[in-house]
């Protein structure tokens, strides 16, 4: 069977970690789907909170955490998630996009930033499996990412999960405001052009064009100034190039947010 591929929400910075009440349904919907996933090998996260010029996946054996957010309480600079690298794998993946004719850089002394180790501390608590995380790729490009998921699309063949750690709603001024009504139109129906694009029926030739011209839907720049929450999407996309199975319509610190699995 190919490898899981998971698309999903991980939060506002640690809070997912500390009791926020407005990440209740998004820990919950993180723990129930992880025994769909398997018990993989390696774990392969592209996280939203990586850019590089080119991608780079993580090589060291034993990565630090990089608590990339500031302004929350003490505690949240003490988590640890001590989940060994992979760097044979990771190997594995620089190659990959070597020989298909992109440049791909190895960075043995990144450590695991916060769209891994808070999501995955809530999945696989133990931080017994191995993890390397892949950047996105600067230039924010939709197709660039697109094809760099088709370009890995054989590694589904190893024992392994794929996570795209993102948002699919990333405005952060609406999502640190308060909203009395508790209605977005514009929030909700961006979702449900994501829900109509991954996980309905339609020939793999529109979806991806949909895909490649996202921002050019109503509402896509609202819920995302700036595409870097979006973009792992794109890359899971490109390495299952199927329909999704929609596994998660909630609300994530009061906006409707989804996640999408490929089995």
């Amino acid at each position: 069977m190919p490898a899981p591929i998971l698309y999903f929400p991980h939060g506002g910075g640690p809070l997912p970690l500390l009791g926020d009440e407005g990440h209740a349904a998004m820990v919950c919907f993180l723990q129930d789907i992880t025994p769909q996933l398997g018990t993989p090998e390696t774990i392969l996260v592209i996280s939203a909170h990586w850019e590089e010029l080119n991608p780079m996946a993580t090589t060291g054996k034993q990565p630090a955490m990089i608590y990339d957010y500031a302004g929350f309480p003490p505690e949240s600079y003490q988590i640890t998630y001590p989940a060994p690298g992979n760097p044979d794998f990771a190997e594995r993946i620089v190659n990959r996009i070597k020989t298909s004719g992109q440049t791909a850089w190895r960075h043995s002394q990144r450590g695991f930033d916060h769209g891994l180790y808070v999501p995955l501390k809530i999945m696989f608590p133990l931080a017994e499996i191995p993890c390397v995380q892949l950047s996105l790729m600067g230039n924010l490009d939709a197709e660039s990412h697109l094809n760099l998921g088709k370009t890995l699309s054989a590694i589904r063949q190893e024992n392994i999960v794929v996570l795209g750690s993102g948002f699919s709603f990333h405005y952060m001024r609406a999502l640190l405001s308060p909203n009395d009504s508790g209605t977005d139109p514009r929030n909700d129906g961006f979702q449900a052009w994501l829900i109509e694009t991954c996980a309905t029926d339609m020939a793999e030739s529109k979806r991806q064009l949909r895909l490649k011209e996202w921002d050019t839907t109503p509402a896509a720049r609202y819920c995302h100034p700036r595409e870097e929450h979006l973009l792992p999407l794109h890359v899971c996309y490109g390495m299952a190039q199927s329909k999704a199975e929609k596994v998660f319509d909630d609300k994530v610190m009061g906006k409707r947010s989804v996640a999408f699995l490929w089995t």
